[in-house]
């Protein structure tokens, strides 16, 4: 049965940890400069109906130090945006490739993507869930930290694809998330119901400082995503005071991490002094989509 990676709800604890291994792994064989081909000989397919800039880098370039070839694929400039079904592109690309990427907006687009497809497909981020996004977070905070069990994590801003996956995490690895969203942009309530169901140690509110108070790691994402850009005036007035700026940040732990998936808006959702000071490891964050999407090729393409 062909696996694929499109949301951390699909995979357990150990399955989660043994990627975390592999990515520590094959990033220092990369420091080192030490071959690692894993997918020698393969051919992955990245799609993308969303602009991208880390997300595109970091899945060609990881191909490539897998010893494999990145085939790029703009939904523009393919039969996809001429209206071919999406049942149709999976089981014609199945037979080129031996795995894809896409990075779209509805989450039923990569799970009808992968139900008809042969090879892994991998959710490189839609409106609902950011996976691998998530996974680079984590490994971020393993890194500095040590472990990623026994902290507090805090969300401040929209309850959106980064929030939700955020909760997934919590549920399956077992850490206190505290989301502190405006009235009206809380996280999707099925993905809460079933990270409740799991017994997820969740806290929701509308003050960013109660998300904040003594949290180890704190998030935050911009006010207005792709394709929210005719929303920008009113989330701006929504969002009033839930700037990560160093008041917010004075109320977290002195050793406090602070991560961005990226592009910030200064100014807004994140202030330039937070994200260029010292409990930022926003770019250690970003680099480590890299080391973590190459584990979990790495796993899934054989």
């Amino acid at each position: 049965m062909t696996r694929h990676f499109l949301a951390l709800s699909q995979y357990s604890k150990a399955e989660l940890d043994a990627l975390f291994k592999l990515t520590g792994e094959l990033k220092a064989k990369q420091k080192s400069g030490l071959e690692h081909h894993l997918l020698k000989g393969k051919s992955v397919a990245l799609i993308f109906e969303k602009s991208s800039t880390r997300t595109r880098i970091s899945f060609e370039v990881g191909v490539f130090q897998l010893g494999g070839q990145p085939l790029f694929i703009s939904s523009a400039t393919s039969q996809m945006g001429r209206g071919e079904p999406i049942k149709d592109t999976a089981r014609v690309m199945s037979r080129y490739c031996d795995g894809v990427m896409i990075r779209t907006y509805g989450q039923e687009i990569v799970d009808e993507f992968a139900q008809y497809s042969n090879v892994p497909v991998i959710n490189g981020l839609t409106d609902k869930f950011h996976p691998c996004q998530i996974m680079a977070d984590i490994f971020t905070v393993i890194e500095h930290k040590g472990r990623y069990d026994g902290l507090s994590y805090a969300w401040v801003g929209d309850g959106n694809n980064m929030a939700n996956t955020w909760i997934e995490a919590a549920a399956i690895f077992g850490f206190e998330l505290r989301l502190a969203c405006p009235k009206g942009y809380e996280p999707d309530a099925g993905v809460l119901a079933w990270a409740k169901d799991r017994g997820a140690k969740l806290v929701l509110t509308t003050d960013p400082r109660e998300a904040v108070a003594g949290a180890d790691v704190l998030n935050t994402d911009v006010w207005a995503s792709m394709g929210q850009e005719a929303e920008q005036k009113v989330r701006e007035k929504a969002f009033a005071g839930y700037c990560l700026d160093d008041a917010l940040l004075s109320l977290a732990k002195p050793d406090c991490l602070v991560l961005h998936c990226l592009p910030a808006h200064r100014g807004e959702e994140i202030s330039d002094s937070v994200i260029e000071g010292p409990r930022s490891v926003v770019w250690d964050e970003a680099e480590n989509r890299l080391h973590v999407q190459k584990a979990i090729m790495a796993t899934l393409i054989k």
